[in-house]
């Protein structure tokens, strides 16, 4: 089979066989992660891959569907211009299609499954992997479960957020609760998540909390005066962002809110709002009815999706960052802005209470309380905070630690497998 041209081969060191390359072999299976049409999606789950493809070799399962109901304008365009099969610096990504249908809920999981387990069986003749590696708890982790049973090799799963909402409907709980009590190992980003993979049943001692990494190469503290230069934005006056993907969950349009709130009490800011369209109903056209419907118009930014570099230096030229999610699991943008000296407004939810630890690094304030944000960002805005502090926290936690930890698990998982000596 020529390796280089098949899709479902993979990269390996030259003049070397899959089979013989060293390390653990894993199959990390993932419906969210980087390609063309989607440059913003799962942008976590690549970092954390990455720095795991440096201790073990990696070949990332990433479906694509050639629909996507959420999105009217290329309703059938969904895979135009995503390769079968492509290189990521150190993974292998494979996209394969597939077809779910609408409003299908917990059958999406066995239509995963019976979609990849052809494709599977073609990659595991020239890639033999130990493990598979699910991303999310749907609909991927009953799909890797069953995988898991047809090739005979342990699986475990990740928690990031949305599986809660997903808990709330009977038949993808279930599909949930079956696959983490039989999954070799349960990764919850965060104390919450992981008490929520127990309470649907999954062995406690098989549930470990690893929470996400941040790259310190890229996000660090910068002039500010210089990068708001670079952006082209004001010297004078303050800054806030706000980032993510322009979905009601984020809640862009309550940080508008606020802002006018802020102005009206005399406070002189700005608001950049820097993300695309999501996968789910776009809340862009909301975002700017409230933005005209305040006036602002003149203090709002939509800068749309950007580089990852590019935040990086927004984060940096920003006063305060602000998450006003309903929902999160381990919300990166928040490590990322800290990493970047940035004090952080965040609403209660996810891990946040985790990443904030203390008043020193920034604000919580409860979900959905439109009052209690607008005063949290009028503290922050007055407050002299101690950025190079506030980095250092943030940068605490890196991608190569969340590999290691995930490696000790990888091997013991492997160990419980073989037979007592």
């Amino acid at each position: 089979m020529n390796g280089v041209n098949h899709p479902d081969s993979m990269v390996v060191p030259h003049g070397m066989d899959a089979a013989e390359a060293p390390g653990i072999h894993i199959l990390s299976l993932t419906t969210a992660y980087p390609h063309p049409r989607e440059p913003g999606a799962g942008l976590f789950v690549r970092s954390r891959l990455q720095a795991l493809a440096k201790r073990a070799l990696v070949t990332v399962l990433a479906p694509v569907s050639p629909v996507q109901y959420s999105n009217a304008r290329d309703f059938c365009l969904g895979t135009r211009g995503i390769p079968l099969r492509s290189p990521d610096q150190e993974v292998t990504v494979l996209h394969p299609r597939w077809i779910y249908a609408p409003l299908t809920g917990a059958l999406n999981s066995a239509f995963l499954f019976l979609q990849l387990l052809p494709r599977v069986a073609r990659l595991r003749r020239d890639f033999p992997f130990e493990v598979i590696d699910a991303q999310f708890g749907h609909p991927e982790a009953f799909a890797a479960a069953l995988l898991a049973i047809i090739f005979r090799v342990p699986f475990t799963v990740t928690l990031r957020g949305s599986e809660v909402l997903h808990g709330e409907h009977m038949f993808r709980r279930r599909q949930m609760a079956w696959a983490l009590r039989h999954a070799a190992r349960v990764f919850a980003v965060s104390e919450r998540l992981n008490k929520f993979a127990v309470s649907l049943g999954a062995p406690p001692e098989h549930v470990l909390t690893i929470p996400n990494g941040v790259d310190p190469s890229l996000f660090f503290d910068r002039d500010q005066t210089e990068c708001r230069r670079r952006h082209g934005l004001p010297l004078a006056g303050r800054i806030i962002l706000s980032a993510g993907h322009l979905i009601e969950l984020k809640g862009h349009h309550r940080v508008v809110r606020c802002l006018k709130t802020l102005i009206d009490r005399g406070v002189d800011a700005r608001l950049l709002i820097a993300g695309g369209a999501g996968r789910v109903a776009s809340y862009e056209s909301v975002i700017r009815k409230e933005i005209e419907r305040a006036g602002l118009n003149e203090r709002v930014v939509l800068s749309g999706h950007i580089a990852p570099e590019d935040l990086a230096e927004l984060m940096c030229a920003a006063d305060v960052f602000c998450l006003a999610s309903s929902r999160e699991g381990w919300p990166n943008v928040v490590n990322e802005a800290m990493s970047c000296g940035t004090p952080v407004v965040a609403t209660d939810v996810g891990a946040i209470p985790e990443m904030i630890p203390s008043e020193d690094y920034g604000f919580i304030v409860p979900a959905n309380d439109d009052e209690a944000l607008a005063c949290a960002l009028e503290r922050a805005l007055e407050k002299r905070w101690d950025r190079a502090a506030i980095a250092s926290r943030g940068q605490s936690r890196s991608w190569a630690q969340v590999a290691r930890d995930l490696v000790v698990q990888f091997e013991q998982i492997l160990a419980e497998k073989q037979p007592a000596p």
